[in-house]
């Protein structure tokens, strides 16, 4: 096996590749949560845009019809043309989405925009873990693997605060400020990361596990000794090309298997990716605001709480970066697991005591209101930790050479076609009941513990190539690799 040296300049070098690339990250996770502080602005009759309730989830949600058609195409995509021009093709998405969006004439035109935005998020998705997980030496790919979701996060945490201070600025979403309504510009905004975005990707090198596969072997040992600190080059070129010459001769590019149509490892990066969003996470993001105006919060308020509450996922999230590498996904995972379901199954009995106001909006009386805000944040707390950085790592890891690309974008387009659907169906459940809504995400959040107990593989510490090797294994014995 070859190694790979730590010298500072190098470590710097591929930390500094890696940031850039999880960018997209940062314009995923603003994209997704832009629409927090501009949700009930459109819901009011507004500018035309009137929405009832099953309209508000969809237009919330609409962006996640392009993530689950961007994530799907990204991954041959990229086989195809490469990882590098995918992120640009990213960024020119996020930023016509940016604008259009903010310069909405209807709603119709609104969700035009935001799907076309869901383009460039879920192609950002694929390609971000992908990359970084083929430019990282192993010591460390976990951290770096991990800065997706830290890049993610901060854009959450951006959006809400942008959000917050346009806002304040003109007293509320639905006011002018600056010739427009406040809550254009809360969309507007994303065009600045996605130039950004757009000129950094630019200046990444290519993979160089793309760049073996398409024969360019000079510029791959280039990549791999200038920024991973590869040596023995010659003996790593080969182990890549074996792996994937290997994996042609037995199929493998194919994902199809015996298994419900798919390969088993396949299935597990989609399970991975349907109990991440299932949870409910992206419930506290989108409809946060909504959520602590029920529990007492004025607008100003909610919108605050929110921000804080994006802070504090980002804060676990560099926990698990520290921690990721040295204890390893499955138990970090598993931790994660039973957090969520303790704390969702508490919001959830919080809310069975609520109570309906004049305006028909649950109002939780004290202590249930403290109860529903501390369980809200430890849930976040529990996921930012855990499900949300690890699934990510491991998208980018399980999976063999020959199939990374393409299996991620499966797994990617199942994570966001989940995500459609829970946050569609959030304002519907809420009229149900909120104990159901979070009752059900508990439910998920139980069942994830099994899952990962029983079938996702430890990949700490191991080389890609390595890894391809134990899932021969694992398929030829039934044994999971631990």
């Amino acid at each position: 096996m070859s190694k790979v040296t730590g010298p500072a300049g190098i470590q710097r070098r591929v930390i500094a590749v890696s940031i850039a690339a999880a960018l997209g990250g940062f314009l995923f996770g603003f994209d997704t949560a832009v629409i927090n502080g501009a949700v009930d602005a459109l819901a009011g009759d507004v500018s035309g845009f009137d929405l009832s309730t099953g309209l508000k989830g969809f237009a919330v949600s609409s962006a996640l019809i392009g993530c689950a058609i961007g994530a799907w195409f990204a991954g041959p995509v990229s086989n195809k043309y490469g990882r590098i021009p995918v992120m640009v093709t990213a960024a020119a998405l996020f930023f016509a989405s940016a604008i259009g969006s903010g310069l909405a004439f209807g709603v119709i035109d609104l969700i035009v925009w935001r799907v076309i935005g869901g383009f460039g998020v879920g192609a950002a998705s694929v390609i971000a873990p992908a990359y970084i997980a083929e430019i990282s030496p192993a010591a460390i790919r976990g951290r770096l693997g991990s800065l997706q979701q830290l890049a993610i996060v901060t854009g959450i945490f951006t959006a809400l605060l942008s959000d917050a201070l346009l806002a304040g600025l003109a007293g509320a979403a639905d006011q002018p400020l600056w010739g427009l309504t406040a809550w254009r510009w809360m969309l507007m905004a994303e065009a600045i990361p996605a130039v950004v975005y757009g000129i950094m990707s630019l200046r990444l090198p290519e993979s160089p596990r793309y760049l073996v596969r398409k024969g360019e072997l000079k510029r791959a040992a280039e990549v791999l000794t200038t920024v991973t600190g590869t040596v023995n080059v010659d003996s790593k070129i080969k182990e890549i090309t074996g792996t994937i010459n290997t994996e042609r001769s037995e199929s493998l590019r194919d994902l199809r298997g015996s298994r419900l149509g798919l390969k088993p490892i396949v299935w597990i990066g989609i399970l991975l990716s349907v109990f991440q969003q299932f949870v409910g996470i992206n419930v506290i993001f989108y409809y946060s605001t909504t959520l602590w105006q029920s529990v007492g919060f004025d607008e100003s308020s909610a919108l605050l709480t929110s921000v804080f509450t994006s802070v504090t996922n980002i804060v676990v999230t560099i926990i698990a970066i520290m921690l990721v590498d040295k204890i390893g996904r499955r138990i970090m995972l598993l931790v994660g697991s039973v957090g969520m379901t303790v704390t969702l199954g508490l919001m959830a009995l919080a809310f069975s005591f609520g109570e309906l106001d004049a305006s028909g909006t649950a109002v939780l009386p004290d202590p249930w209101a403290t109860v529903a805000l501390i369980c809200a944040n430890g849930f976040v707390v529990f996921f930012g930790a855990t499900w949300g950085p690890l699934v990510w790592v491991l998208l980018g890891e399980i999976f063999p050479n020959s199939i990374r690309a393409g299996a991620l974008a499966v797994a990617a387009a199942a994570q966001w076609t989940a995500n459609f659907f829970i946050s569609t169906t959030f304002p519907t459940f809420a009229e149900i009941g909120l104990t159901f809504a979070y009752g059900f995400y508990a439910f998920f959040a139980f069942l994830s513990f099994f899952f990962v107990y029983f079938k996702v593989p430890e990949t700490k510490g191991k080389e890609l190539e390595e890894m391809t090797e134990d899932m021969k294994v694992t398929r030829r014995t039934g044994r999971r690799s631990t």
